[in-house]
């Protein structure tokens, strides 16, 4: 099987993480990424400016772009101001993304874990799935999930760990979720994990606009080269394209709770 992004396959995907701008250059990446069959995105926010324009999207593209709300650690210090008045909409599907960064620390660590365990607390608040970034923090991120309780819909986004991390995360029932870093050829623990986790309790996405997948590496990515994501996964898994996507579709409709009718355009 081929991964070259011409492959044609009749299947549907859901971009479930990606950061998509409000103008024209955003709205041609949705229209792109329909025509290669991604016909829903998750649109998500880092703070509670890029929050507010996920969800003018969202709302411009009803029933195709859904988004989230939340702080990423990076921007921890700025708090959480503004981010609780948009979780009420419906176009707001899921709290994040949220959780501790400690590679950087562009926010102090202790502000990161007081503002991680905040959006824990709206998740279980509002009853909606929580986006967690970690990176170089796993102790720290399950010990806070389970100070203040794993919510029942709860995603590593951008699953960056191995075997280990990967077992610790789906015994806390969290699902996973893999991007193009799963392609690079450095990334053998990481393709690891993904074998040994059940085909319902991963999702895929693109992280867009980072991190594009083998044979894109080094441009831009955008939500249209996730089918390159999961054709890549489907062949390491010896899996059928179709049986992967439909999987799929059906464990992100589940957890961000979609509508399964795509709308007409």
């Amino acid at each position: 099987m081929t991964i070259s992004q011409s492959q044609t396959v009749s299947v549907r995907w859901v971009d479930n993480h990606c950061h998509i701008e409000n103008n024209a250059k955003g709205r041609e990446e949705v229209a792109k990424a329909e025509q290669e069959g991604v016909t829903k995105i998750i649109n998500v926010g880092t703070d509670f400016a890029t929050s507010k324009e996920a969800l003018a999207l969202a709302q411009d593209f009803s029933g195709t772009v859904f988004s989230t709300a939340g702080v990423h650690p990076h921007e921890a210090a700025k708090g959480l101001q503004g981010i609780q008045e948009l979780l009420g909409n419906p176009s707001v599907v899921a709290v994040g993304e949220c959780g501790l960064d400690f590679h950087y620390n562009y926010s102090p660590p202790s502000t990161q874990r007081a503002v991680f365990a905040e959006h824990i607390d709206l998740a279980h608040e509002y009853n909606l799935p929580l986006v967690i970034h970690a990176r170089e923090a796993w102790d720290e991120i399950f010990t806070i999930l389970k100070s203040n309780g794993t919510p029942s819909r709860t995603v590593f986004h951008c699953f960056t760990g191995g075997p280990k991390e990967a077992e610790l995360a789906l015994n806390l029932g969290a699902l996973l979720s893999f991007s193009g870093i799963v392609t690079f050829k450095n990334a053998q623990e990481n393709r690891e994990a993904m074998l040994m986790t059940p085909i319902n309790r991963f999702m895929v996405e693109t992280d867009s606009p980072y991190l594009a997948p083998v044979p894109l590496r080094g441009q831009q990515n955008s939500p249209s080269n996730l089918p390159v994501i999961g054709r890549y996964i489907a062949e390491q898994r010896e899996v059928d394209v179709e049986t992967l996507s439909e999987q799929l579709w059906e464990t992100t409709h589940a957890f961000y709770d979609l509508p399964e009718a795509i709308p007409n355009k």
